[in-house]
């Protein structure tokens, strides 16, 4: 049976690919890409050559049958996002369900997350926590989603680009101008920035800049929620 791999790919560095990701590149038949471009400096880098497709959110369910269609021939497929693990806040789930019913084995082959790798350096243990990755791009219903992300009180992830980073956490500070922020750009590259201050701290440090550059990770900390590093039945 043929096989549809989706593989986790670096967030910035290129090294932190595993071995099974790279081994799975090697030997599938066909790598479906959301941007060939892209994948193709990965796989330039790790001299892998392979056919690529196309597969986007603009053409996710056409380029699904084709993907089918090849899984169909005995042709084992991988699926590469532009970085990190497809399907979160990137294409893939609509891919993953069409063939698993279409009958044919879906292989998960972890490895980065941008959301997850900020967790692991943001000092707190939250029992749970919300990750919503990006917001909506229109200035009101950006508030009303952030609105509604504050009113569970829990720590929750988001998204950025650098073009709207700074409205965001001004939309942040209007709402819950206690909350502390923890702030990942360019998560894994040069010029990797990593700060956890309070919102308003976080948006000041943004406004001073000429330009801000790079993409962003926010996790938000409600003023009213769990923004400690402790839990009352955590293990000792």
């Amino acid at each position: 049976m043929a096989t549809l791999y989706i593989v986790a790919t670096p967030i910035g560095n290129l090294k932190d690919i595993s071995e099974r990701a790279l081994s799975v590149l090697s030997n599938v038949s066909v790598i479906a890409a959301e941007d060939t471009r892209h994948t193709g400096i990965l796989l330039s880098h790790y001299n892998i050559r392979k056919r690529l497709i196309a597969c986007h959110q603009h053409n996710e369910k056409a380029s699904s049958k084709g993907i089918i269609a090849l899984l169909d021939e005995g042709l084992d497929v991988a699926y590469c996002s532009d970085a990190g693990t497809p399907g979160v806040s990137d294409p893939g789930s609509y891919l993953v369900e069409e063939v698993r019913k279409s009958g044919h084995q879906v292989v998960p082959v972890p490895g980065p997350s941008a959301f997850v790798t900020l967790l692991s350096v943001s000092g707190i243990v939250p029992k749970s926590y919300i990750f919503e990755g990006f917001l909506p791009q229109k200035d009101g219903k950006r508030r009303k989603r952030l609105n509604e992300l504050f009113a569970f009180s829990l720590p929750f992830f988001i998204y950025e680009s650098p073009y709207r980073a700074v409205k965001c956490m001004r939309d942040i500070v209007s709402i819950d101008r206690f909350s502390t922020v923890v702030m990942g750009r360019e998560l894994t590259k040069e010029f990797e920035e990593i700060r956890k201050e309070g919102a308003e701290e976080i948006l000041a440090l943004l406004e001073v800049r000429k330009e801000v550059k790079g993409e962003f990770v926010f996790l938000i900390i409600p003023s009213g929620g769990q923004n400690d590093n402790t839990e009352e039945d955590q293990d000792s």
